[in-house]
């Protein structure tokens, strides 16, 4: 048996700082602070440089810990082994972090079939020499791993520091391991399948890579015996956009078929939940496009967690997570019946607003070079900053700065081929319907509002932007049924 030690009160500060950091949301403002006290620099300094100091630093106070025989579990009792228990796991982590990060990329290469994990023995028996049991430290390997993806899908996909940007990616890391990661590690590990996930925004705005930081983010287990994680992340996330679909083919790619359950159904058919991996999940894109009767059946999976085929009664368990996506406002197609209630609150357990492009510009222009800094390495495959300045200087001139952006960064990811092919981009010149800043600017200018008319018209903007009622009236400061009454009189009014 190890002999009980306990750390000192400056040790105890310090690595209960470094068990506050593994706990909170990496993307947010308190792990900026934490990092900080972990380091105790308190200068201007990039958020992962800064990261990158503050791991150094618990690195070389846990090898101090081992110099002396006390980078131990084991040795410790009370508060001193939980403070040190998290340390332990956040050194551990960090120590392969990078093997992670080339694991991941590897995988994204591979695709559907997992791959041989080198590092897995050497990281298993160091969390064991840290006095954690074989089992624990499968899972924790496991949660490693899970913790890497995520981060890695959440930072990489979702590029830009405007504060709205910055709540997505919280939001999101939030929406994978919970407000509290404590929550999660006890009790919610392997139950998120219960977690449904709605996204809004406009079309554009990058919802489906938003889901697929979602869905490739689940906990999948560690099989030792094959050296391999379970399943390949790329093949536990499966997407779907509905509105591609005509009405009579939706619910077979849902659900499958039968042979002959209808007119050219020549074989079995397996669809989207059928495919679904255990440690999965699905993205139905274009919720709010699906019919009343579908919408029902996809109630009762989502309550049931079963289904069946078309044409066939054997119930079929679902095991994975769903997330969907709409552009289109739920209030008012559920006020028009068009969208069910009961339906909506099954997937609301979170909520998540995708921010246009133009609002993310508005808090940070210079989001935009970053953004074309993205898609111009995604274009070439390298880097160009020459290429970035020409591209950034032809949208300066033309469709300049105030441009809108009603394509979000998809119409931006265009706009960059268009310069490289014609060395100009004039914007999209069709009307945008429900541009409605433009109109309620022109009208304010020509002092053609009244009081009532102006508090409709901005209530409006606000709706079209935050996409619900709820947040117009948080906004505002008016009741949710006042700014819904202003809301349909202003929409009413037909405003050209």
């Amino acid at each position: 048996m190890a002999t009980q030690r306990r750390l000192n009160s400056e040790e105890r500060e310090f690595f209960g700082r470094v068990s506050r950091a593994a706990f909170v949301n990496p993307f947010g403002a308190e792990r900026l602070e934490l990092d900080r006290g972990i380091t105790g620099f308190s200068g201007a300094i990039d958020r992962e440089k800064l990261s990158d100091r503050s791991v150094a630093a618990v690195l070389k106070r846990i090898d101090r810990l081992a110099e002396e025989g006390r980078a131990d579990l084991r040795c410790f009792s009370g508060e001193d082994r939980e403070t040190i228990r998290t340390a332990l796991l956040f050194e551990v982590y960090h120590r392969y972090q990078d093997a992670f990060d080339r694991l991941i990329q590897e995988q994204i290469a591979v695709g559907d079939v997992p791959c041989v994990v080198p590092f897995a023995r050497e990281a298993l028996g160091r969390l064991q020499e840290r006095g954690f049991r074989a089992e624990e430290a499968r899972r924790y390997f496991a949660f490693f791993y899970q913790l890497r993806r995520a981060f890695f899908f959440i930072h990489h996909s979702l590029a830009g520091q405007s504060p709205s940007m910055a709540r997505l990616r919280c939001h999101l890391w939030d929406n994978v391991f919970t407000s509290d990661i404590r929550w999660y590690e006890n009790f919610l590990w392997d139950r998120m399948e219960d977690f449904s996930t709605l996204l809004l925004g406009e079309t554009g705005t990058g919802k489906g890579a938003a889901s697929a930081a979602i869905g490739r983010s689940g906990f999948i287990p560690y099989d030792e015996g094959k050296g391999r994680f379970a399943e390949s992340f790329a093949r536990n996330f499966i997407s779907l956009n509905l509105s591609q679909y005509p009405e009579s083919l939706i619910e077979s790619e849902l659900f499958g078929h039968k042979k002959g359950a209808f007119t050219g159904a020549i074989d079995h058919h397996q669809g989207i939940f059928a495919r679904c991996a255990p440690h999965g999940a699905i993205f139905l894109d274009e919720i709010g496009d699906v019919s009343v009767p579908v919408q029902i059946k996809l109630l009762q999976v989502l309550q049931e967690r079963s289904f069946s085929p078309v044409g066939s009664h054997e119930k079929v368990r679902f095991h994975g997570r769903v997330i969907a996506a709409t552009n289109r406002p739920l209030d008012e197609l559920r006020s028009k019946g068009e969208f069910r209630d009961d339906f909506f609150y099954r997937l609301c357990s979170d909520v998540i607003e995708v921010p246009p492009l133009r609002l993310r510009l508005q808090e940070d222009p210079a989001e935009l070079t970053v953004l074309l800094g993205l898609v111009v390495r995604r274009t070439l495959g390298e880097d160009s900053p020459e290429l970035v300045e020409t591209v950034a200087e032809s949208l300066a001139r033309e469709p300049g700065p105030g441009y809108r952006w009603p394509g979000n960064v998809r119409e931006l990811e265009q706009a960059v081929r268009r310069i490289l092919l014609t060395r100009r981009y004039l914007g999209d010149r069709q009307p945008v319907i429900g541009d409605e800043r433009g109109r309620l600017v022109n009208d304010i200018d020509r002092g053609c509002l009244d009081a009532a008319g102006l508090l409709s018209r901005y209530c409006l903007l606000l709706y079209q932007r935050h996409g619900t009622y709820e947040q117009v009236a948080k906004i505002t400061g008016l009741d949710r049924r006042t700014v819904k009454k202003y809301i349909l009189a202003s929409e009413g009014k037909g405003a050209d």
